[in-house]
């Protein structure tokens, strides 16, 4: 199984942008868009891990982190991405 493994910081400035009810449902879209335009896989195709959902909604719906480091690592043989993240 041949895989690809990444680690990027992803910058979550533009959950400011949107409405505060919406801010760590909109992190979790910016996250999902910036691993699948880095690791060139649709976005439904990326799986993101519980333990990084707990980190963005860790302060609250309205006060998501500014940014977060992840681990993505890419399955070449079903094309799909899993962001974890980093031990």
């Amino acid at each position: 199984m041949a895989e690809k493994e990444m680690i990027y910081n992803i910058p979550l400035r533009d959950t400011r942008k949107v409405p505060r009810t919406r801010r760590a449902k909109y992190a979790i879209k910016l996250i999902r868009h910036f691993v699948s335009r880095h690791m060139k896989v649709p976005e439904e195709n990326v799986w993101i891990d519980n333990r990084v959902n707990e980190v963005i909604w860790s302060r609250g719906i309205q006060k998501p982190p500014t940014k977060i480091t992840v681990k993505a690592i890419k399955f070449e043989e079903e094309d799909t991405v899993e962001v974890l993240l980093p031990e």
